[in-house]
């Protein structure tokens, strides 16, 4: 009779190593909670380990528009167990989403940016109607590793222009540069043109006031930025030129100038969003590594993270997650040589459920 366990561990054996250390775990699940859809997932490593796990809570509908929430669940564990779900921003009947979380390295707070606008309201609307119908952009943060947070605070004054519609934080998460400034990856609409732009947000003052940085190209939106091995920075950008391919600048000071636009032939992409990461624990010197996740296909299908070991300029080894529906993701290391994946995932669509994925990293 074959010992079928030691078939087993033969078998497993065999495996790549990232697939024998792969597990996934339900974090948020459509229809379940009182809420109709969960999307728009965001996720970070706090100084003391903890993971936060974000969503937004889709009252009524699938819609990106209407009664929308933002929840948290935590976990202590490295993501096997999850907290039961906080409700941390709540406009009534209004939408409040984009969760763009991003941890300051010196007081330990986080931060957690946001976007609003009124939930009957539309994005076509408001980039048509704007002034009359606007989008605002709102700040809250948690300096007890996520078990509470302040009231949000608006902040739409300091961060966006008279003449922007359309305002979207992340959604994913921002960085602190080594320089202390905080970034916060975001995307607006133009009011004379409706032309679309990738941009960002900085803090040089620890999150206490905020200001404008570069403007990406025309034609991109949802972004993702990390510093690179050198400290300049990669915007990584989601694009409407009709190639399926992920549009990418770079910064030589800090996020306030981008250089000229670029597609990236290897980052196929559905026109989605996607999340982008140094592949060294937070607060960690970037070492040219990084990650990246997207839907690597021109459907929202085959969750895929890649790895690069030259700041981006190659990726030469990459991990499918999930063959079927998926689409929005945000990536963390949890330790030096894992990694942590929150994405939309399911059956027959991207929008069932919000999975945690965690792996060793790889790097060929």
């Amino acid at each position: 009779m074959v010992n079928r366990t030691a078939l087993f561990a033969v078998l497993l054996s065999c495996l790549p190593a990232w697939a024998a250390s792969l597990s996934q775990t339900e974090v948020f699940r459509s229809g379940e909670g009182g809420y109709h859809t969960y999307r728009i997932p965001a996720l970070i490593t706090t100084p003391k380990g903890t993971l936060l796990a974000f969503c937004e809570g889709r009252k009524n509908s699938g819609s990106d528009t209407g009664d929308i929430d933002v929840l948290l669940r935590r976990s202590f564990d490295g993501g096997k167990t999850w907290s039961p779900v906080q409700k941390i921003a709540d406009m009534a009947e209004d939408t409040i989403g984009n969760p763009t979380p991003v941890v300051e390295r010196k007081s330990g707070v986080i931060f957690l940016l946001l976007t609003s606008n009124p939930g009957p309201v539309t994005e076509r609307q408001i980039t048509e109607t704007a002034p009359r119908i606007s989008r605002s952009v709102w700040i809250t943060q948690s300096a007890d590793d996520g078990a509470t947070w302040a009231a949000p605070v608006e902040i739409t004054g300091q961060v966006k222009r008279p003449d922007w519609t359309w305002y979207a934080t992340g959604p994913g998460n921002g960085i602190q540069l080594r320089s202390g400034r905080l970034v916060i990856p975001c995307d607006h609409n133009r009011r004379e043109n409706n032309e679309r732009h990738s941009h960002v947000i900085y803090s040089d003052d620890r999150g206490k006031t905020w200001q404008i940085g570069g403007i990406a190209n025309e034609k991109t939106n949802e972004s993702a930025v990390v510093e690179l091995k050198d400290g300049s920075l990669l915007l990584n950008m989601r694009s409407y030129h009709g190639k399926n391919r992920r549009a990418e600048q770079r910064s030589q000071d800090g996020g306030i100038t981008w250089l000229g636009l670029q597609l990236n032939d290897t980052l196929i992409e559905p026109v989605c969003q996607a999340s982008l990461i140094a592949a060294v624990p937070a607060g960690k010197k970037s070492d040219g590594r990084l990650l990246f996740s997207n839907p690597a296909a021109t459907t929202r299908t085959r969750m895929t993270v890649r790895f690069s070991a030259d700041d981006g300029r190659t990726w030469g080894a990459s991990r499918l997650l999930h063959e079927g529906p998926s689409a929005y993701s945000a990536l963390a290391m949890l330790t030096k040589r894992t990694v942590g994946l929150l994405y939309e995932r399911g059956d027959k669509s991207p929008y069932e459920r919000i999975t945690f994925a965690k792996f060793d990293i790889f790097s060929k």
